[in-house]
């Protein structure tokens, strides 16, 4: 169940994603995390500027924990590219409602084929993205690690993260669900 400041949250997230500004710092420190890896860079280029600020705030969020690692900031910024495929606003606020009192249609509405065409579309994207933006990163040659944080960038992580990638994974489902 939502509370008042979970809505309050997600009001604000809702209105700082219509207004959502990328600095030149913010740009610096992606040219900087992909270093040089341009199909990787294109592929955050494809995102809306909203994603792109999210991203951005996810990998500086991880940044300030102490995190260094560069496949960890590279699936930082690249976690949400699948969702580039189509997903309007109006379908990220109902994602967001139906995620939280009506699970179950959120699901049969994501369950049709990823070629389907019209309104339930954007559903099927919210529900595939991570699949989706993971194949994109192995085609653009980015690192398995990035290509497996990705991928599972929505899974809730184990209760104790023991091994370094589990330790990663933990790391960007925390820094995505805060940002």
């Amino acid at each position: 169940m939502m509370t008042v400041g979970k809505i309050r949250y997600r009001a604000a997230q809702f209105f700082h994603a219509l207004y959502a500004t990328i600095s030149a710092e913010d740009w610096a420190l992606v040219d900087a995390i992909f270093d040089g890896n341009a199909a990787a860079r294109a592929l955050f280029d494809r995102m809306t500027r909203a994603d792109r600020h999210h991203a951005i705030a996810v990998a500086r969020a991880l940044q300030q924990r102490g995190h260094t690692d560069s496949h960890l900031l590279q699936a930082a910024l690249l976690h949400d590219v699948g969702k580039s495929l189509g997903q309007p606003i109006v379908h990220r606020v109902l994602v967001v409602i139906f995620s939280k009192c009506c699970p179950a249609l959120l699901k049969k509405l994501a369950a049709a084929p990823l070629d389907c065409a019209g309104w339930r579309r954007p559903f099927v994207v919210s529900e595939r993205h991570p699949q989706i933006g993971a194949q994109w990163a192995r085609e653009a040659g980015c690192a398995p690690q990035v290509v497996r944080l990705i991928a599972h960038h929505q899974r809730r992580p184990a209760a104790h993260p023991i091994s370094p990638e589990q330790q990663l994974h933990a790391a960007l489902y925390a820094a995505d669900n805060e940002n």
